[in-house]
C-alpha cells in the first residue's frame, strides 16, 4: 500500500518538473536488499538517458520536489540516480492499524477504469478417459491465476474446453455396441469406456476391417444418427461426473463447459472466410493456413528452418477427407468468446508442447479479424512437465500413466501418517481432514512453486516436508498465528477501535514490512501468469513470522508490545490464509 503511495508522489514530483510527460513508466518496488531500504525507483536513470541529463543531477531535482517525511526517511540518492525508500515505523504502525479495522489487506482492488473481463480455458480433459497427472497443471495454474484476477476486482470468465468430439469417438461408440460390459460400466464407467477404446484401437491396428467400421459410427455421428448421438451424450454425461468428482475434491468451478462439439457448426464458415480472404488455400487437398511473408523468419510460425533455409510450416485447417481439426476449432472458439463476453484478454493455461500450435492460432486469427483482435491480448500461459525423480516423465511403477484420482488419494494417505505420528491426540475423523487439507494443499504448492515454463521432479518427501518452502509449512505457520489469536481471546471485534501500535524489535519492522508487500506479489501473479510469485511471498511471510514468534513474547508481553505483536499475528494469519487461497489451498485451524 505505502508503495503506492510513494509511487503517487514520485510521479507528482516528476510532473512538476515534466508537465504532458507520461508517468507510467515511473514506479516504486521492493528494494532488493533490505540495507538499501524497503522501496526503491531506478525510473529516473532512464528518464534522464531519453533526454540527456545528469541522472543523478535530475534524482537530486526530483528528490527536493518529494514531499515524504510523514512516510520515510530523507530518500537516499544511490549510484547513478537510483532512489531508495526507508520507511519510518509510524507510517507501518499506520497502515497495519487500518489493516486491522479491515480497510484493506495490503492491497488495492483494481480501479474500474482498469478492471479487466479476463476469459481463461485451463484444464481440458478428454471425455470417456481418466483424468491423470498431466491435467494437474493446467487446472490448478488456471484455478490460482482465476482466484488471484478475481480478488483484485477483474471480471473473469472460465471455461473448460472438454474434449468431446473427434476420431476416437468412432472407436469409441463400435466398442461400446460390441464388447461393451455393463456391469463393468455401472461400477467404473471411465474404467470401462477406457478399456473398449484401448481394445478397439488396438483392433483397428491390425484389422482394417475394424477401423471401416469404427470410422463408420463416427460418420454416421457426424450426420445426426439419433442412437449413435445419444450413446455420445450419455458417455459426456458419464465423463462429467468423474470430472465433477475431482473439481470437487481440488475446488475448482468452471462458468462455462463448451466442449469441441459446441463449435462444430461455425467449422466450414471458419474454412470459407480464411479461403476466401486469402489467409488459407488449398495444397495436397487440405486447406492450410500459410506464412503472408510480414514477420521475420524467425518469428514466423509458419516458417521452419530446414537444412539452412525457411520452408513452408503450414497450419491444417481442414484435412483432405474434409474432416476439421484442432486449429479450426480454436479459432472457431477465439472468434465465440470475443463474440460473447468482449474479453481484453484470453488465456490459455496449456502445456508447453502447444507453443507452435497457438502461436499459429494466434496469428491467423488476427490476420482474419484483425480488428477484434486489436481489442483483445491473447496469452498462452505454458508450462513445462512433471517428472519423476529419476528424471523422466512421471508415471506409475509399471509405466502407467498416473490417474490423478489416485495421485490425489495417495497424497491423503501420505498425509494421514505424518498428522497420526504427530498429532495422535486428535480423533479419527479431525486427523482424516486435517490430513485432506495438507494433502491436497501439498500436491498444489508442488505444482505452484516452480517457475510454470520449468520442468519439475515430483517428490512426495520434499512435498510434504515439514521445514522448507512447502505447504505444510506456510499452513502451519498460519495455523500457529491463528492459535496464538485464540489464545487471547481475540474476536473480529476486538479491533474495531484501532489500537495504538508500537513497532520497536527489527523482527517486528521486518514482518510488518513484508505484509505490506502482498498487494504487489498478487499484481505479479496477475501480469505474468506466475502463481510462483505468491508461493514465495508466502513462504517468506511465514519464515518472517517463524523468526517473529521465536522472537517475540507474545500472549505474556507488556503493553503496547502485547497488543501489536497480538496485531501481527492477527495480520499475518489473514494474510497467510488469503494467500493459500488464492493457490486453492485450504488453511487447517489444527495441525
Amino acid at each position: 500500500m505505502l508503495h503506492l503511495v510513494l509511487e503517487s508522489r514520485l510521479q507528482a514530483a516528476v510532473a512538476s518538473l515534466f508537465p504532458g510527460l507520461s508517468l507510467d513508466s515511473i514506479r516504486v518496488r521492493p528494494a532488493s536488499d533490505s540495507k538499501f531500504g524497503d522501496y526503491q525507483s531506478n525510473a529516473l536513470m532512464a528518464l534522464a538517458r531519453e533526454r540527456k541529463m545528469n541522472p543523478r543531477q535530475l534524482a537530486t531535482d526530483v528528490v527536493a520536489k518529494m514531499e515524504v517525511a510523514d512516510l520515510c526517511e530523507p530518500v537516499e540518492i544511490a549510484g547513478p540516480g537510483f532512489l531508495n525508500f526507508r520507511l519510518r515505523p509510524g507510517a507501518l504502525e499506520s497502515v497495519l492499524r487500518t489493516a486491522l479495522l479491515g480497510e484493506h489487506l495490503f492491497f488495492a482492488p483494481t480501479s474500474v477504469e482498469k478492471r479487466r473481463t479476463v476469459v481463461i480455458d485451463y484444464s481440458s480433459p478428454n471425455v470417456a478417459k481418466p483424468m491423470h497427472v498431466g491435467h494437474i497443471r493446467s487446472t490448478i495454474l488456471g484455478e490460482s491465476l482465476t482466484r488471484v484476477l478475481r480478488l483484485l476486482g477483474h471480471q473473469v470468465v472460465t471455461d473448460n474446453h472438454i474434449g468431446d468430439w473427434g476420431t476416437q469417438f468412432g472407436m469409441l461408440l463400435f466398442g461400446w455396441k460390441t464388447m461393451l460390459d455393463a456391469a463393468a460400466l455401472e461400477a467404473d464407467p471411465i474404467g470401462e469406456l477406457e478399456r473398449i477404446y484401448k481394445a478397439v484401437n488396438a483392433a483397428c491396428k491390425e484389422q482394417p476391417e475394424t477401423l471401416e467400421k469404427a470410422r463408420a459410427e463416427l460418420v454416421k455421428l457426424q450426420a445426426g444418427d439419433a442412437e449413435n448421438l445419444g450413446i455420445w451424450k450419455e458417455m459426456i454425461r458419464l465423463s462429467q461426473v468423474q470430472f465433477d468428482t475431482i473439481y470437487g475434491r481440488l475446488g475448482v468451478k468452471f462458468d462455462h463447459t463448451l466442449g469441441e462439439s459446441f463449435y462444430n457448426p461455425w467449422l466450414p464458415d471458419v474454412v470459407s472466410q480464411l479461403t476466401g480472404s486469402g489467409i488459407a488455400r488449398e495444397s495436397e487437398g487440405a486447406v492450410a493456413v500459410f506464412s503472408d511473408g510480414t514477420l521475420p523468419p524467425k518469428e514466423d510460425p509458419f516458417l521452419i528452418s530446414r537444412d539452412g533455409e525457411w520452408v513452408a510450416n503450414p497450419a491444417l485447417i481442414r484435412k483432405s477427407d474434409g474432416a476439421f481439426n484442432y486449429a479450426t476449432t480454436d479459432l472457431a472458439t477465439l472468434d465465440y468468446r470475443i463474440r460473447t463476453w468482449a474479453p481484453s484478454e484470453i488465456i490459455y493455461v496449456t502445456d508447453g508442447r502447444q507453443q507452435l500450435h497457438f502461436r499459429q492460432v494466434f496469428n491467423a486469427f488476427h490476420r482474419w479479424q484483425s480488428k477484434a483482435a486489436a481489442s483483445v491480448r491473447l496469452t498462452h500461459a505454458w508450462f513445462g512437465s512433471i517428472l519423476g525423480e529419476d528424471g523422466k516423465p512421471f508415471k506409475t511403477r509399471s509405466g502407467d500413466t498416473v490417474k490423478l484420482a489416485d495421485l490425489l488419494d495417495e497424497a491423503e494417505e501420505r498425509a494421514l501418517r505424518v498428522v497420526v505420528d504427530k498429532r495422535p491426540d486428535l480423533d479419527s475423523a479431525t486427523q482424516r481432514e486435517i490430513a485432506r487439507k495438507i494433502g491436497l494443499g501439498a500436491v498444489k504448492y508442488q505444482d505452484l512453486l516452480p517457475n510454470r515454463q520449468s520442468d519439475y521432479v515430483f517428490s512426495w518427501d520434499k512435498m510434504l516436508a515439514l521445514t522448507g518452502n512447502t505447504a505444510v509449512y506456510v499452513q502451519y505457520q498460519c495455523t500457529r498465528a491463528g492459535k496464538v489469536i485464540r489464545d487471547a481471546g481475540i474476536t473480529p471485534g476486538t479491533w474495531s477501535s484501532g489500537p495504538a501500535l508500537c513497532l520497536e524489535a527489527p523482527v517486528e519492522l521486518a514482518l510488518a514490512r513484508h505484509l505490506l508487500n502482498f498487494g504487489l506479489s498478487l499484481e505479479a501473479v496477475a501480469d505474468e501468469c506466475r502463481p510462483n510469485l505468491l508461493c514465495n511471498y508466502l513462504y517468506e511471510l511465514a519464515s518472517a513470522y517463524s523468526r517473529f514468534y521465536d522472537s517475540c513474547p507474545v500472549l505474556k508481553a507488556e503493553e503496547p508490545s502485547r497488543t501489536t505483536r497480538l496485531a501481527l499475528c492477527e495480520l499475518t494469519a489473514r494474510v497467510l490464509r488469503q494467500g493459500l487461497d488464492c493457490l486453492g489451498i485450504e488453511a487447517p485451524e489444527t495441525m
